[in-house]
């Protein structure tokens, strides 16, 4: 098993670094052709670095080389679109009797363009939040509760890039909307809380108000830095409480189901959580991953909350996200089920977004 592990890893590699040597040569072809560049050793590696940031700062934990590798994953999905475009337009200028130093110059700079609008386009839609709204009803009463307002943010991914300012947005708009409660389904750090400790962005988190709490569950990437321990120290001194599965009663109105990631095998099932609780009250859960919508529906969950699709965050990838999940983004209803999945506040990677939205959700539940 760890052989084909490694094998499978190795080959990874093999295509990737493929792939970096012909964004290199085109690179490398434009800029020859356009400026007669010379120094050829700097330039691949420089373009070394660039390609291999990323796995060179989980040896020597460089925050700026993870920043570099960050960027360089949005620069290597659109090269792969852009540069067999490129390749192919100078092919059919050439048809057409361009002269093909003119058909490289002209085509090359198009390319830097397109590159230049997308990472700008892309920069404003991960930095600049809209807070989308639904309203539903569940068939339940809640007491003498009426209404219910959930602010809900996942994916935030707080770090180095997704940084304070980021939070800070954050935090005003979920207090503009005046929430009875807040919930995090996951993803609430970048791996590990080291940056979110370091530079006091708990105390600004703290900072949202919601008379019935704030609750959270833990995501992958939480899994995926090694912390568990610190995040939840972290997130218990700033009053945020993080559901392992664990099931809330909140006021006696209504539940708070909140399930570990699916990165733990050993989480409880809907099944499990919800087998002891009273049904007649409604019952709101929060799953990171939405793998398992019909499992919580037959486990009378009336509410699913999930994150973690960013509903593929750079476009085209949205198209393999709805491949894989039942619902990789917004509100479906099944009967008296509903299900909510949010694209994320954050970004996971480079801060850019396209085809999606950095978002909050305001949901407004009315019992009857």
């Amino acid at each position: 098993m760890k052989i084909r592990k490694w094998l499978s890893m190795f080959g990874v590699l093999v295509i990737y670094t493929l792939i970096t040597i012909y964004m290199g040569w085109n690179g490398a072809v434009w800029l020859s052709t356009t400026f007669d560049f010379q120094y050829w050793a700097y330039y691949w590696l420089l373009l070394g670095v660039f390609a291999y940031a990323y796995i060179i700062n989980q040896i020597v934990k460089v925050s700026f080389l993870r920043m570099i590798g960050s960027y360089w994953f949005g620069v290597i999905q659109y090269a792969i679109i852009l540069l067999p475009l490129a390749n192919l337009t100078v092919f059919m200028l050439q048809l057409l009797s361009v002269p093909q130093e003119q058909a490289i110059v002209w085509t090359g700079a198009g390319v830097l363009l397109a590159f230049f609008l997308i990472f700008v386009y892309g920069t404003f839609n991960a930095y600049s939040p809209v807070v989308r709204t639904y309203n539903i009803s569940i068939a339940k009463q809640a007491n003498e509760r009426q209404t219910l307002r959930i602010a809900m943010a996942s994916d935030m991914h707080f770090g180095k890039l997704s940084g304070m300012s980021h939070l800070k947005r954050l935090v005003r708009h979920v207090n503009e909307m005046k929430p009875d409660i807040i919930l995090l389904p996951g993803d609430i750090i970048d791996d590990h809380p080291g940056h979110f400790i370091k530079h006091q962005m708990g105390q600004v988190m703290q900072q949202m108000r919601a008379p019935l709490g704030v609750y959270g569950v833990l995501g992958n990437h939480e899994h995926y830095g090694g912390a568990i321990p610190e995040f939840l120290q972290v997130m218990h001194d700033i009053d945020i409480k993080i559901l392992l599965d664990e099931v809330i009663n909140i006021e006696d109105s209504f539940y708070i189901v909140g399930r570990k990631d699916k990165t733990d095998r050993n989480r409880l099932s809907f099944a499990d959580l919800t087998n002891s609780i009273d049904k007649r009250l409604p019952v709101i859960a929060m799953d990171h991953q939405p793998f398992e919508l019909q499992q919580a529906k037959a486990a009378g969950v009336d509410l699913l909350l999930s994150g973690h699709t960013h509903r593929g965050q750079m476009a085209p990838n949205h198209l393999i996200t709805k491949k894989m999940y039942e619902l990789d983004w917004g509100y479906a209803q099944q009967g008296t089920f509903h299900a909510i999945v949010s694209s994320g506040f954050g970004f996971w990677g480079p801060p850019l977004r396209l085809g999606s939205r950095s978002e909050i959700v305001q949901i407004n539940i009315h019992f009857k």
